[in-house]
């Protein structure tokens, strides 16, 4: 047979020399095409065998952790007769030998942080219990040891959830992490993990905190309770990390952090005029009316994205010391935005002088303007 099959190739193989270079080029392609194909096929059918197997695996096995779970939290008659400390699980029930294979501790995992994420209080500590005495902090760790980055934001995630503390060691050097997804879970997870500084990190923060973890750490920031706030002026003074910077005037803001306005008010003389901007749009939000002459001195000589938070600072601090260059903003400027930041900022004001202000100019000013004061006046508008 082999012998046959031999011969064959080889009769084929001396057909195939005597052929055109151009037919010879073209069956080549065919069979590369022929084999990639099959190839192709191939790997696409063991992957959705592969994934239909693990995904009949684990019809199987979820009930059977459901039911554990169920019957050693859930349920357990000792939940509200003593201390969660105190409580012991049924050995029998968690040393299953099931439980031993990597893949159903994972799904162990997955399974107790779905219920904690419903569940608080007592019922949620035991979970945490749980999690802790079948030694899936163990399976968690390992996971932050891996090369790869996916499993170790699968990790931070973890101890995250079940409120593991992770040494300052092994978290802090995530937080500088090039990849972006990983630094900003580390980052997350040292604010609300760490008791004493949660904003260590910001003293060695080497990479950029990007505006979507902004968000997000301003989220956990201010939701997560009793977390230890410091006065942010401190890195607005020392860090040349300029997006910590940034992050902590909105911070300062947020927690109106008066004793931070002089280390604010130094940012003015920064080069960096989104900087800048940042810094008046920060002293503006803490009514620092002591800033009020300074941003009013240097108006002429920033460009327009600064001139912009000047006016809305003015507004938001309202002392009536300005009236007169709002004013004139309003009435001389050739820019349509500065004319209506102007103007919004008099009628924020609020005060007999700044609403008679605004009558005059409702009946001396040519009609566009009078346009952006109804406008500006209408309190639907939100700036």
């Amino acid at each position: 047979m082999f012998s046959g099959l031999t011969q064959l190739l080889f009769q084929a193989y001396e057909s195939f020399g005597v052929l055109d270079l151009f037919i010879q080029i073209a069956l080549a392609f065919i069979f590369i095409a022929l084999f990639a194909t099959i190839i192709a096929y191939s790997v696409i059918l063991y992957k959705r065998w592969k994934a239909y197997a693990e995904e009949k695996r684990m019809n199987f096995i979820r009930p059977k952790i459901e039911e554990m779970i169920t019957e050693q939290v859930l349920i357990n008659e000792n939940l509200e007769k003593v201390p969660v400390d105190e409580i012991e699980f049924d050995p029998a029930a968690l040393n299953d030998n099931i439980y031993k294979t990597p893949w159903v501790r994972q799904m162990v995992i997955e399974t107790i942080i779905s219920y904690r994420k419903n569940f608080r209080g007592e019922v949620g500590e035991l979970l945490r219990k749980l999690y802790i005495d079948m030694g899936l902090t163990k399976d968690s760790f390992d996971k932050m040891k891996s090369i790869r980055w996916e499993k170790k934001i699968k990790a931070v995630g973890e101890l995250t959830q079940m409120d593991i503390q992770i040494s300052d060691v092994t978290i802090l050097p995530l937080t500088n992490s090039t990849n972006p997804s990983l630094r900003a879970a580390a980052r997350n997870a040292y604010i609300q993990l760490s008791k004493n500084e949660p904003f260590k990190f910001f003293d060695v923060a080497t990479e950029p905190i990007l505006p979507w973890d902004q968000l997000e750490l301003f989220k956990i920031i201010t939701t997560t309770k009793d977390i230890a706030i410091p006065n942010f002026s401190r890195w607005v003074s020392y860090s040349t990390n300029k997006s910590v910077v940034s992050f902590c005037l909105k911070l300062i803001a947020h927690y109106d952090q008066q004793s931070a306005i002089p280390a604010v008010m130094d940012l003015l003389n920064n080069k960096d005029h989104y900087f800048r901007a940042d810094a008046i749009n920060c002293l503006g939000k803490l009514t620092a009316e002591a800033a009020e002459e300074r941003m009013v001195r240097i108006y002429n000589t920033q460009p327009i994205y600064c001139q912009l938070e000047i006016l809305k600072a003015l507004g938001r601090i309202g002392s009536g010391k300005h009236l007169d260059f709002l004013k004139s903003e309003f009435l001389f400027s050739s820019n349509f935005d500065v004319r209506m930041n102007a103007a919004r900022s008099i009628i924020k004001h609020n005060t007999p002088a700044s609403r008679a202000l605004i009558d005059d100019l409702k009946e001396t000013s040519h009609d566009e303007n009078r346009l952006i004061i109804s406008h500006c006046q209408n309190p639907l508008i939100k700036y």
